[in-house]
């Protein structure tokens, strides 16, 4: 019977929720990802303005739900390929 219980149970990991402060840029090879500030809204990091990348469509003002608020993504450069 107890293993009846536990048959349809789904497991979410702990998720933060960040608002989409300011669009930085596209990055990627072909651009499928878009570079974002954010503002964490919850959990330690509370209020922290962190920079991440978000693959699909994102806009100002949306609310994304991060497994993790430590690491931040690397700054776009605007200098390109070749130059010093």
């Amino acid at each position: 019977m107890a293993e009846q219980e536990t048959k349809g149970q789904v497991r979410f990991s702990q998720a933060f929720p960040a608002r989409v402060d300011e669009i930085v840029g596209r990055t990627g090879t072909r651009g499928e990802a878009i570079q974002v500030r954010c503002k964490i809204l919850d959990g330690r990091d509370k209020n922290k303005t962190i920079r991440r990348n978000v693959k699909g469509p994102v806009q100002i003002g949306d609310i994304l739900m991060l497994r993790e608020t430590e690491i931040e993504a690397q700054a776009l450069n605007r200098a390109g390929r070749g130059s010093s």
